[in-house]
């Protein structure tokens, strides 16, 4: 059985590189995922973000959610709830402009903290975006551009708990889908799963890991690659049990007047075994398709943009 690709970066800038970059390349060709240790960033300060981050719930989210599944009647649920999902969630943008500040149920500590914890997971989404151009042949700096539109790339963060709950068989704590962005770091429990990829067919479990940055790739990605590297669809199991699960997924994605269009490289090479070639659109019009059918299989909306993107300028008026 195929074991989940956990990466260790201590030693890619010196005689290991080679190696590390192979384990990269496999990881996104054939899996979508993999598991990032010795990153760079501090464990004490992820620890600092982990208990501020179960703190905060606590105090200002979990009796709210309580009510809310009371209101909706969740826990009678008799059939499989598919139009919602059994998460606790806060959105924090960070670019092109931060709205951390005007989050006034997080105290300043956590901000500040926040604030930290998003220039360093930018800083290590940038340092995997060049691995990527190395592993691709693309020149240094080809994916931050590609992602860069007007303003520079949108980059923000989902906190989300998942308590337990008491029908898991019927309510996931986040349904199925690909992720419709770039690059996508998780910071993850490192006590309670939950988080699976579909990989031939079947769902294989993210391994929690103290520490670890889990990393993913978005459609854009699979886009910019003509294929090469594909986003793979993942869920959130819910738990009956335990303290629930804390997720902090912070999403890497292109500005939103960016246009995105696969390689011309790399197009050249699979023109050559003629292999089919993505569209061409700009970011913003994929992200307004994508919400309405997030939980909806991929390949409609590629074909969607195609379709929009042969009709002419006349698509968009």
């Amino acid at each position: 059985m195929a074991v989940f690709p956990i990466i260790n970066l201590e030693n890619i800038n010196g005689d290991g590189r080679a190696k590390i970059l192979e384990q990269i390349e496999d990881a996104c060709q054939n899996w979508g995922f993999f598991e990032l240790v010795n990153h760079g960033i501090p464990h004490k300060f992820l620890d600092t973000v982990e208990k501020m981050t179960r703190d905060h719930y606590k105090k200002s989210m979990e009796e709210r959610f309580k009510e809310t599944v009371l209101s909706k009647g969740l826990e009678a649920a008799q059939a499989e709830v598919n139009d919602m999902d059994w998460e606790s969630t806060f959105f924090l943008r960070h670019l092109p402009e931060s709205n951390i500040s005007e989050m006034s149920d997080l105290d300043e500590e956590y901000k500040k903290i926040m604030k930290e914890f998003a220039k360093k997971l930018e800083n290590l989404a940038e340092e995997l975006l060049d691995l990527l151009c190395e592993n691709l042949g693309l020149e240094k700096g080809y994916l931050k551009k590609a992602f860069y539109g007007s303003k520079g790339p949108t980059f923000g963060t989902k906190v989300s708990n998942y308590p337990p709950c008491p029908k898991p068989d019927l309510i996931k704590g986040l349904r199925a889908h690909t992720d419709a962005g770039g690059i996508i770091l998780l910071f993850q429990d490192d006590k309670v799963s939950g988080l699976q990829l579909l990989k031939d067919g079947n769902w294989i479990d993210v391994p929690p890991m103290r520490h670890a940055i889990v990393v993913n790739l978005g459609d854009q990605l699979e886009v910019i690659t003509n294929g090469r590297y594909k986003s793979v669809m993942h869920r959130v199991i819910t738990q009956t049990s335990g303290t629930g699960r804390m997720s902090i997924a912070s999403f890497y994605n292109p500005g939103s007047d960016a246009v995105i269009f696969p390689a011309p490289m790399l197009v050249e090479k699979d023109q050559a075994e003629e292999k089919e070639v993505y569209p061409k659109f700009v970011f913003e019009d994929y992200m307004k398709l994508y919400i309405g059918v997030k939980f909806q299989a991929k390949e409609p909306r590629f074909e969607a943009m195609k379709a929009n993107a042969n009709l002419g300028p006349m698509a968009t008026a």
